[in-house]
């Protein structure tokens, strides 16, 4: 199978649309990611058909939530080589996208993606979610919060939910291992101002892999003690 073809029908099967152009920026960006792969480790991935299903198809499935609109603010917390922010950003080009990653080179990688790409208003981030959690300009100041299976679930509520404005969505991407986390982490998702609403499961197309996106809402705002400070949350999730 080409390519273009696993981008383009494998959308389709998630029923998620996306044109030529958008095909060829994805393609570009994976381009990017192998070239630069070569001098620092950006992903283990390195096949390219494995590449579309597993980063890009894998990213694109958080439309599929029907929860997130053609505009607005989002932020990928710890977006790593940029996902699942820089494909949605390609599928959703009016969204305005704030990659946080704590990595300075990662962040130059992803500087020259959406230079090459042609993506426009997105701003990049060098730093820590608890950090930037406290900071007045990102407090609760996005519609979308993303990240990718980047900590246990009880973790990551603290460093993304901060971000979120009331009435506005946590998306998160979690393997199997959502089903035991999420009792662990409902006292914190609720203390921080959240509220889940909902679980879908996703089979990626063309292979056999099954995953989870978990919906929280941000109903009230997190209460100023949160995030605590870098490395608390991990060291000590809310229980």
């Amino acid at each position: 199978m080409e390519l273009k073809d696993i981008l383009k029908d494998g959308s389709k099967e998630m029923n998620v649309e996306i044109t030529d152009h958008q095909v060829d920026q994805l393609i570009k960006y994976k381009d990017i990611l192998l070239e630069w792969n070569q001098k620092m480790n950006l992903t283990a991935i390195e096949e390219e058909k494995e590449v579309m299903i597993k980063h890009f198809l894998d990213s694109l499935s958080c439309i599929q939530t029907k929860y997130l609109k053609t505009e607005g603010r989002m932020i990928d917390v710890g977006t790593g080589a940029g996902f699942p922010g820089v494909p949605l950003k390609i599928a959703l080009p009016n969204i305005e996208l704030t990659l946080l990653d704590s990595l300075k080179k990662r962040i130059g990688f992803l500087e020259e993606v959406c230079r090459e790409t042609n993506l426009t208003n997105v701003e990049f981030l060098h730093g820590r979610a608890e950090d930037f959690g406290q900071d007045k300009a990102h407090r609760e100041k996005y519609d979308y919060a993303v990240s990718r299976a980047v900590a246990a679930l009880n973790v990551l509520v603290e460093y993304c939910l901060p971000f979120v404005k009331v009435g506005g969505y946590f998306i998160c991407q979690k393997g199997p291992g959502l089903i035991e986390e999420l009792p662990e982490a409902k006292n914190a998702i609720k203390i921080l101002g959240g509220e889940v609403v909902d679980q879908i499961v996703v089979d990626l197309p063309f292979s056999d892999i099954t995953h989870h996106i978990l919906v929280i809402k941000k109903i009230k705002q997190t209460p100023i003690k949160y995030p605590r400070k870098a490395g608390k949350p991990s060291k000590e999730p809310i229980k």
